[in-house]
């Protein structure tokens, strides 16, 4: 990361590392933001907004402290200068201050490190996957129901929303960031301090919505 690092707050999109995320890009101060970027190392930092950000939005509302960089791997610039690009999750950062040179918001940041895994962390994680799989499992079913396809051959793993071949840390931030859940539970998904505790944060959170779907007035989360 650069030394200030370009803020896009938002209240509603929370960045995993590795994982890829579409923006369309409109506001002046964002694209002047991206084109900046562009010109430079091409890297962004997603925040999540606060609640109450409403009220604020036009100037610096309240964002939380952890969020995580990405880099631009697709930019696409349209005639009347708004820009769709796709950013690559990179590493979670923590706010250390906010500059106020430009119209965009800007922060001196410090690298979060994932705790490195070690050989008992791996084994807990690959039991987490089993679990996820297990509960991904029924909205796959729903799908396939609704749309009337069934698959010739069932795909390795049993589940054909998860790849087999997807690494167990990729599946995780992948699902943490794609599923349907509140920004606030994707925001301590990402802080947490490893990809076992995500996993498993994760995998509580699922079970937690599954067992309030399975009572009178409760809905499915994954769709």
């Amino acid at each position: 990361m650069s030394d200030l690092l370009p803020l896009f707050p938002l209240p509603n999109v929370v960045l995993f590392p590795n994982v890829f995320l579409p923006l369309h890009i409109f506001e002046p101060r964002y694209r002047e933001m991206v084109a900046d970027a562009l010109s430079s190392d091409r890297m962004i930092g997603m925040v999540l907004l606060k609640p109450g950000w409403q009220h604020a939005y036009e100037g610096r509302p309240p964002v939380y402290p952890i969020g995580c960089s990405g880099v631009i791997t697709h930019v696409e610039r349209l005639e009347d200068g708004r820009y769709n690009i796709v950013l690559r999750g990179v590493e979670r950062f923590r706010i250390l201050e906010e500059a106020r040179s430009r119209l965009y918001r800007l922060a001196s940041v410090e690298p979060v490190a994932e705790r490195p895994l070690a050989a008992e962390d791996r084994k807990a994680l690959r039991r987490q996957r089993s679990k996820l799989e297990a509960l991904m499992a029924p909205a796959v079913e729903r799908q396939i129901g609704a749309s009337g396809v069934v698959e010739s051959e069932p795909r390795a793993g049993g589940d054909p929303m998860i790849p087999s071949g997807m690494a167990d840390e990729d599946l995780v931030n992948a699902l943490a960031q794609y599923l349907d859940l509140e920004p606030v539970e994707k925001q301590a998904l990402l802080e947490r301090h490893c990809l076992r505790s995500r996993a498993e944060s994760l995998v509580e959170l699922l079970e937690m919505k599954v067992m309030i779907a399975r009572t009178p007035g409760g809905s499915h989360v994954a769709h």
